[in-house]
């Protein structure tokens, strides 16, 4: 399955990034830089579609990518060397 969601990472005063999602509240990760924040976004992802399957509770409809065959509109934070 493929989701689409939109992800916020927040620089910490420490160091690192916690990344968080306005669409899904209970998705939660951090990482100590962008590239290991965005990495531990796909283990955050999946606990949150097990939580939901648990509860019973369906993601929201615009997460799922029906088609992942065809064009997906994706924007992501790229880091130059």
């Amino acid at each position: 399955m493929h989701y689409k969601i939109p992800l916020v990472l927040a620089p910490q005063p420490d160091g690192g990034y916690t990344v968080t999602s306005p669409m899904l509240p209970e998705l939660v990760t951090e990482g100590d830089t962008v590239e290991e924040a965005l990495d531990h976004v796909r283990d955050a992802l999946a606990a949150v579609v097990e939580i939901y399957t648990d509860l019973g509770r369906e993601l929201p409809r615009n997460a799922l990518v029906a088609d992942a065959t065809g064009p997906v509109w994706l924007e992501t934070l790229v880091t130059a060397p």
